[in-house]
């Protein structure tokens, strides 16, 4: 049974989805899910700030929405907390707002905090569709974070994990950096210079890439 909220007594289908996601916390959680199942202790690790107990009232409401259910984990009695296929539905609009998010961007304040976790869906974001080239895979090393970019047939698609096969380039750089590049507020080539990012691989596999993610025009 879905949980009673203040709702903006509106018949307006956005007033309907914000009724649902508009908390804050919500659609962060929502991102942490996009990126994968996720443990309770797992989503309060990536989740600094939000408390125990606003996590377990967001995900007892998400749950009775249907965009969050739980289930055991493969191989283990530990239960895991997944989107659903409406969750998943939250895709398109999470990374329209990240988007459109790094571009309102400043610098980061003391205390900012920033996860390599989040990088993936950030390239997701970035990508531009129609500038997908050849087939090849383009390798991020963000962090402890580790996911590649698969182009292949035309369309660009974030896997997580190394590259399966020899990446035409390999992208090194930390958390912060990361951001900043994406947001406009640093130079990818100052980041080269100053060995914030580290790039292996041809320079045409370079101009590709930076093409795909926008970072070029």
């Amino acid at each position: 049974m879905k949980q009673h909220r203040r709702n903006y007594g509106q018949y307006c289908g956005l007033a309907a989805g914000l009724d649902i996601v508009g908390e804050r916390w919500t659609l962060l959680i929502v991102r942490e899910l996009l990126a994968g199942p996720c443990r309770y202790n797992e989503l309060l690790a990536n989740l600094p700030g939000i408390g125990t107990n606003l996590l377990a009232d967001r995900l007892k409401f998400l749950t009775s929405c249907g965009i969050v259910r739980q289930r055991p984990r493969a191989g283990s009695k530990l239960r895991v907390y997944e989107l659903t296929e409406q969750g998943e539905g939250l895709r398109e609009t999470v990374l329209a707002l990240a988007r459109w998010g790094l571009g309102t961007l400043d610098e980061p304040l003391p205390g900012d905090i920033v996860r390599p976790r989040w990088a993936a869906l950030a390239i997701e974001a970035m990508i531009q569709r129609d500038m997908a080239g050849p087939d090849e895979q383009y390798e991020f090393r963000i962090g402890d974070e580790v996911f590649h970019v698969q182009v292949l047939d035309g369309g660009a698609t974030v896997v997580h994990g190394k590259a399966t096969t020899e990446p035409a380039l390999v992208l090194t750089t930390d958390s912060v950096t990361f951001v900043k590049i994406g947001a406009g507020l640093l130079n990818p080539l100052e980041a080269t210079l100053t060995n914030r990012l580290v790039l292996d691989g041809a320079e045409d596999a370079i101009i590709r890439c930076s093409r795909l993610l926008g970072l070029m025009a």
